[in-house]
């Protein structure tokens, strides 16, 4: 086994929980290559403007494209489409030999695919960049370095899970006396069927490859249906993918794109497909409803939540407001773990310079996030840039319907891209008892700042939120240790990932492969988590024969 070193390592950082990383995230030239962020920008440049012709699927019936930069760069790629007839036909003719390879083959080159990919980083960062609107740093960490891991990490403990059960003969003899029972026993891994992932617009990659290697290593042949407007990323990925699985004389149709348009979408076609049997999913709530509720599907969602920062004290009240605007910052507040929700006491908070009124604590906080947006040496760099104008429109509509606005959007500076779709935190203020107003999630770069009667109340509807909404994400702020413990066991019944006193390089937003879990899979932001062993044991069957010996 060539990559088996990987392997193993891999399996040891899944079961310790922690800091491991098979692919650095330093976009570097000592690691991926002096010239190779220059020669990745050159080609994105041609291929930006070009068909893209490097996937190794059959039966092309047409083109579609209409991916737009946020950072106003023009992008015309035009990607082949297929039918769902195709796409499916494709699927089935690979099926069974990829079946019928062991598992350590299938995790061997699946590991290659993830090898090779790492001469892919910086292409696909510009790709990420351009259809996102996420700068370059993140788009370079998430759909490169970061998504490599999730998927080795799908790799990992989908062949642990696998080894569970002997794969050769084994024999079972009971003893009953004078006699004994015997038989021979063998236990078959069933793959469940043709997997669908369903990508979305904002991180087409990082979440995208966690269902297709999760699929692929328990041996499913996936179909990637990605958004219409971020195609290019997970384009390049998966045609890297199929250049591996054909070198290593494996069917390429194991895994295919399947790029549509807004104006003829395909989504729902494949997914009420009879032979699609398992789903992933990453998108709104009313989309991902839909995809729970198809009948004969094994599914995987992650959608839409509202995710809360509980503040009761602060043990370093500057370190701790500078990790939060940073948070609510970055990437202009498109990432599902984004925090949205400030709950602060209205007799304020205790801190480690004295007590600071509620207003105190929030002028400090909208002076953080003001600072951030507007410093011409991070600004850009981490606000980057809105992806869809329906968020843009959604900022500016927030903030004229009423509300008493702490901070005004306003555009981000950025020399490089002067016609990027910008804005800063919108951060708005609210009473607690105005839950209809901050119980739902507004996408984007919009925070709402709730004045609560105490700490309890700011936990009470906290919760409430999680069980209404749904959530991925909860951060509290307290210097107290019992006032600590009390809220952790209050809010560990909901199911929702918690975060304590985060300050300094480590963000709510954030979660770390190998080590933390992304989700819970155990509130209405979605039935599924990357990636705890339930994401892979639903995948397959264990079928047993006996045999009289």
């Amino acid at each position: 086994m060539k990559h088996k070193t990987i392997l193993e390592n891999a399996i040891k950082a899944m079961r310790e929980r922690t800091y491991y990383a098979q692919y650095p995230e330093a976009p570097s030239g000592k690691i991926y290559g002096e010239t190779a962020n220059e020669d990745a920008k050159k080609r994105f440049e041609t291929l930006s403007q070009s068909n893209f012709t490097q996937l190794l699927q059959q039966g092309a019936a047409g083109t579609v494209g209409e991916e737009s930069s946020p950072y106003g760069v023009p992008i015309k790629v035009q990607y082949p489409t297929f039918s769902v007839d195709t796409l499916i036909q494709n699927a089935q003719n690979a099926q069974k030999s990829w079946a019928n390879t062991s598992y350590a083959q299938r995790a061997d080159i699946l590991i290659e695919t993830l090898e090779q990919m790492k001469s892919l980083f910086f292409d696909i960062a510009y790709a990420t960049m351009h259809t996102t609107g996420q700068a370059f740093m993140m788009s370079f960490q998430a759909s490169g370095p970061h998504a490599a891991d999730r998927a080795l990490e799908a790799i990992a403990v989908g062949y642990e899970e696998l080894s569970r059960y002997p794969v050769t003969t084994v024999r079972w003899d009971k003893p009953l006396g004078k006699v004994n029972a015997v038989l021979d026993k063998r236990f078959y891994v069933v793959p469940r069927g043709i997997g669908l992932v369903i990508g979305c617009s904002t991180f087409p990659v990082w979440n995208t490859v966690p269902g297709v290697y999760a699929n692929l290593i328990t041996g499913n042949p996936t179909i990637v249906k990605p958004h219409p407007k971020a195609i290019l990323p997970i384009a390049i990925w998966i045609a890297k993918m199929q250049e591996v699985f054909k070198n290593a004389g494996i069917d390429p149709h194991i895994i295919q794109l399947a790029p549509d348009s807004t104006q003829n979408p395909i989504t729902k076609l494949l997914a009420e497909h009879p032979a699609i049997k398992l789903i992933d999913f990453t998108g709104s709530s009313h989309f991902g409803n839909y995809i729970e509720n198809l009948p004969n599907k094994i599914t995987f969602t992650e959608k839409s939540g509202v995710n809360s920062v509980i503040i009761e004290s602060f043990a370093d009240v500057e370190n701790a407001l500078d990790n939060l605007a940073f948070s609510v910052s970055l990437y202009s507040g498109q990432m599902c773990t984004a925090p949205q929700n400030f709950f602060i006491p209205k007799n304020g908070v205790d801190t480690n310079i004295g007590h600071l009124s509620f207003d105190e604590v929030v002028q400090k906080f909208a002076d953080k996030v003001k600072g951030l947006a507007q410093n011409p040496k991070m600004g850009a760099g981490v606000l980057g840039a809105i992806q869809s104008e329906d968020t843009y429109q959604r900022i500016q509509n927030t903030k004229n319907q009423g509300y008493k606005v702490i901070l005004e959007p306003q555009p981000i500076q950025n020399p490089e891209f002067p016609n990027a779709r910008t804005s800063s935190p919108l951060l708005i203020q609210v009473n607690a008892t105005e839950y209809e107003k901050y119980a739902q999630e507004l996408f984007g770069p919009i925070a709402f700042i709730i004045q609560t009667e105490n700490v309890e109340q700011s936990v009470e509807l906290a919760k409430k939120l999680v069980e209404d909404k749904g959530g991925l994400t909860l951060s509290v702020y307290t210097a107290k240790p019992d006032v600590k413990e009390n809220i952790l066991h209050s809010l560990l019944p909901v199911s929702i990932a918690i975060a304590f006193n985060l300050s300094g390089p480590t963000w709510v937003n954030q979660s770390a492969g190998f080590s933390d879990f992304h989700g819970t899979g155990g509130n209405k932001a979605g039935n599924a988590a990357y990636t705890t062993p339930e994401f892979i044991v639903k995948r397959f069957t264990v079928v047993g024969v006996r045999e009289q010996a």
